[in-house]
C-alpha cells in the first residue's frame, strides 16, 4: 500500500481499552476461555454468532485476513481461524457457514441524503445504474402508464448521459412522446430539469412566467416554455419546481425510509453520515427517522448534521439548536453530529461544471465568522460545502481568525467536496487539525469538467492522494442523491480505477487508490468524521459487529466487475438485516413497498445491467430527428458544442449565488 490516513492506532487503542473493560466483567459476561495463538478477540465474552469459511478483510493490521469471525451482543468478539473460532462459540451458537464468500467491514457513506431521500424514494424511478437511454426511455413509459393523477413520475439524480451507450440526454419530444398526459420531472446533474407538456401545466409555467434571478426558463420562438429549466448558476429553478409536486402521506413516507434503507443494505452499507439538505428543519422534518430509531427498525447507522434552512438567519439557527441538542448526543442508531454542510449561504458555492465558477458573496466572512465561532463556543464539530478552492482558501482565512482567539482545541471539522483544493489549502487544512470528505461526483460531471478546465486539471480533481500522503484525514462518500448514485461500489470503482461511469479516465496512477485504500476511506476514514473510529469501520474485536458479505470478491475482481458488486449478507450490530442469493434463508423481508403504483415496487432502486425488452417497448414510444440535448443557457466549451449546449462564457457577476429563496435545494 502506498499510504494511509493512520487510523489503525485508533483502532488499537479502543481494542486495548475494551479488553480492559471487559476482562474487568464491565459489559459482557460469560468466559470464553483462553485465546486462541494468532486469534484477535476480546475476554469475557459469551459467542452468540460465528462466521466461518470466509475470506474475511478485517481492516486490522495485526490480523488483517481471516476465514472467521465470532460476535458476542452486536459486537465483535474474535476473529481468525474456523477451527479457533469454533472452539470459542458455545452450543447454542449460531454458525453460519459463508461458502468462501469475502466479507468487509460495514460500508459508511460519510456525505450523503437519507433522512430527506428516505421521504421521497418511493416516489422516484431511479435510472442509476441504466446503460441505454432506450431502456431509460423504457422505464419512463411503463411508470408514466402506471403513476396515477395528480401524481408525477420522477428522476431525481444518479445518472449521467454518458453511462448510455447511446451518449446523449434524452429529447423533449421523447419525453412527451413516452408520457403524453403523466407530468415528467427528469433532473439532469445541478445543471436543468427535463418536464414533459402535463408537469409544466401542473406547476403553472406559461409565456407569462419570468426567469428568476440565477435561473431560466427555455422559451421556443413565441416565448412558451419547452420544458428546459436551467441553472445560471443557481439550482433554486429546478428544486423550488420539484418541490411542487404531490408528496407521500407519513405511513408511505415511513414505508419509502426503511425500503430505501434496505436498498443501502443490499449495497453493503451499514452507517451514513447525513448532510443535511433542503427541506430538512430540524426537529420537525425528523419525525419520520426519529420514530424508526424509536420503534427499533432502523437497519442503517445515522449521525446527522444540521443544515440552515435560513438566508440570514443561520446564526439564530444553531444558537437555538445548540440549545436543544448536544454534540454527539444520541446512540449507535442515531446520533447527532454537528452543523453542516450549510453553515452560511453566503459561503456556498456550487458544483455545476457546466458554469463557470462563480466568487463567494462580500460578506462570507463576517457571517462565517460569527457561525464558526459560536459552534467552536458551543464545541459543536461542523462540515463546510466548498467545491472551489477559491471558497476553501476565504473559509481558511475565516478559520485561522476565529482560532487565534476561540481555539478549535480539537473539535472536529471537515470540507465537504473539495473538487479543487490546493496543496497550500491541504496544508492549513492539516494545521488546523481539518479534514476532507470526497465524494464521487466527478464520476457524474468529469467530462464536463475536463470541458471547462482541461484533462491536466481533472488529474487532481480532487487531490486524494496528495491528501492522504500528507494525513489529512479523509473519508469516502457518494452525496447521493441529487447528482450522485448511492451506490457505494460505484464510488469504489472511482477511486480504484479514477474513471467516470462514461468511461472516461480522469486519473493516472498518482491519484488513484489501492483497494484496501479505498476501503478504509469507505469505512475507518468515514468512522473518523463522526468521532465512531473506536467503535466501528474495521472488523476488530470490542467494535460493533457491522458487515456485508459480497457478491464478488472486491479484493480481486477485474476492475469493471468492481461497480456490478452487491451485498448478499448485510449484518448491522449483529443482527441480519439483508440476505439474498444462497443466504436467502437469513433474511427478513419488509412490508410491500408503498404506495402500490411505486417506481420502486416495480424496478427496485439502483439498476445493474439492460432491462430485458426495454429496447423494444421504447422503439414503438420515442420520436425520430435530433439525438442531442440543446441548451440555450450560456454554457461553453468544446464538449459542450459538441452536444449542442453552445452559448456565452461571461462569468457570473453576482453577489450570492443563492440570490433568492433557499439555495439549499441544491444539497
Amino acid at each position: 500500500m502506498k499510504s494511509d490516513f493512520l487510523i489503525h492506532k485508533l483502532t488499537r487503542r479502543n481494542f486495548m481499552q475494551n479488553t480492559a473493560m471487559l476482562g474487568a466483567g464491565a459489559v459482557l459476561g460469560g468466559a470464553i476461555g483462553l485465546l486462541p495463538k494468532g486469534a484477535g478477540a476480546m475476554t469475557n465474552a459469551q459467542i452468540d454468532t460465528v462466521f466461518f469459511n470466509g475470506k474475511i478483510t478485517t481492516l486490522d493490521k495485526d490480523n488483517p485476513d481471516v476465514t472467521a469471525i465470532a460476535l458476542a451482543g452486536g459486537m465483535v468478539a474474535a476473529t481468525g481461524s474456523d477451527k479457533d473460532m469454533r472452539a470459542l462459540a458455545g452450543p447454542l451458537a449460531r454458525m453460519i457457514d459463508l461458502k468462501g464468500k469475502r466479507v468487509i467491514p460495514g460500508l459508511n457513506d460519510s456525505h450523503t441524503h437519507l433522512i430527506r431521500g428516505g421521504l421521497n424514494y418511493n416516489m422516484e424511478l431511479r435510472w442509476d445504474g441504466v446503460t441505454s437511454l432506450s431502456d431509460a426511455l423504457a422505464m419512463l413509459k411503463i411508470q408514466a402508464d402506471r403513476t396515477p393523477a395528480p401524481q408525477w413520475v420522477r428522476v431525481v439524480g444518479g445518472w449521467s448521459e454518458f453511462q448510455f451507450k447511446e451518449r446523449r440526454m434524452p429529447t423533449l419530444a421523447e419525453i412527451n412522446a413516452v408520457s403524453p398526459d403523466t407530468p415528467v420531472f427528469i433532473l439532469h446533474l445541478y445543471d436543468s430539469a427535463l418536464l414533459n407538456g402535463a408537469a409544466l401545466r401542473a406547476v403553472g409555467l406559461t409565456k407569462e412566467s419570468q426567469d428568476p434571478p440565477g435561473g431560466k426558463i427555455q422559451r421556443d420562438a413565441n416565448g412558451n416554455p419547452t420544458g428546459m429549466l436551467i441553472a445560471e448558476p443557481n439550482a433554486m429553478i429546478l428544486y423550488s419546481t420539484l418541490a411542487k409536486g404531490p408528496t407521500l402521506p407519513l405511513s408511505d413516507q415511513i414505508n419509502s425510509t426503511r425500503h430505501f434503507m434496505r436498498e443501502l443494505n443490499r449495497l453493503g452499507v451499514t452507517s451514513v453520515i447525513d448532510a443535511g439538505g433542503g427541506f430538512q428543519n430540524y426537529p420537525d422534518d425528523y419525525n419520520v427517522i426519529d420514530k424508526l430509531h424509536n420503534d427499533g427498525q432502523m437497519t442503517v447507522r445515522i449521525a446527522y448534521n444540521l443544515f440552515t434552512q435560513n438566508k440570514g438567519g443561520e446564526l439564530a439557527d444553531f444558537q437555538r439548536w445548540s440549545g436543544m441538542v448536544k454534540p454527539y448526543s444520541g446512540d449507535g442508531f442515531l446520533r447527532h453530529n454537528g452543523a453542516g454542510e450549510m453553515l452560511v449561504f453566503s459561503a456556498a458555492d456550487f458544483e455545476d461544471f457546466l458554469q463557470p465558477r462563480p466568487d463567494m458573496a462580500a460578506n462570507m466572512e463576517k457571517e462565517l465568522g460569527a457561525v464558526v465561532r459560536h459552534l467552536i463556543e458551543q464545541r459543536w464539530p461542523f462540515r463546510l460545502h466548498a467545491t472551489y478552492d477559491e471558497t476553501i482558501s476565504r473559509a481558511l482565512d475565516v478559520f485561522e481568525q476565529v482560532n487565534a482567539d476561540t481555539p478549535f482545541n480539537g473539535v472536529r471539522w471537515f470540507f465537504d467536496h473539495a473538487e479543487t483544493v490546493s496543496d497550500k489549502s491541504l496544508e492549513r487544512i492539516k494545521k488546523l487539525n481539518g479534514g476532507v470528505a470526497v465524494q464521487h461526483r466527478m464520476a457524474f460531471q468529469g467530462e464536463y469538467f475536463v470541458d471547462r478546465y482541461g484533462a491536466e486539471a481533472a488529474k487532481h480533481s480532487p487531490p486524494i492522494r496528495k491528501m492522504l500522503d500528507m494525513g489529512v484525514p479523509v473519508g469516502g462518500g457518494t452525496d447521493a442523491t441529487r447528482v450522485a448514485s448511492f451506490n457505494p461500489f460505484v464510488s469504489l470503482y472511482w477511486l480504484i480505477t479514477g474513471k467516470t461511469v462514461g468511461g472516461l479516465s480522469l486519473y493516472g496512477d498518482e491519484n488513484r487508490l489501492d483497494r484496501e485504500e479505498a476501503l478504509r476511506l469507505w469505512t475507518l476514514g468515514s468512522a473518523y468524521k463522526s468521532n465512531e473510529e473506536t467503535v466501528k469501520g474495521a472488523l476488530v474485536p470490542g467494535m460493533y459487529a457491522d458487515l456485508a458479505v459480497l457478491s464478488h470478491d472486491f479484493m480481486t475482481v477485474p476492475d469493471e466487475a468492481i461497480k456490478d458488486t452487491v451485498s448478499i449478507m448485510t449484518v448491522v450490530g449483529g443482527k441480519i438485516v439483508y440476505a439474498a442469493d444462497e443466504f436467502k434463508s437469513f433474511d427478513a423481508p419488509l412490508p410491500p413497498v408503498s404506495p402500490d403504483w411505486s417506481p420502486v415496487r416495480h424496478f427496485g432502486g439502483y439498476q445493474s445491467g439492460a432491462l430485458e425488452g426495454a429496447v423494444k417497448v421504447a422503439s414503438a414510444c420515442t420520436v425520430h430527428g435530433c439525438g442531442h440535448h440543446h441548451h440555450a443557457s450560456g454554457h461553453d466549451g468544446i464538449l459542450s458544442r459538441w452536444l449542442g449546449l453552445d452559448g456565452s462564457s461571461k462569468k457570473p457577476s453576482f453577489e450570492n449565488p443563492w440570490a433568492i429563496g433557499c439555495g439549499c435545494f441544491a444539497y
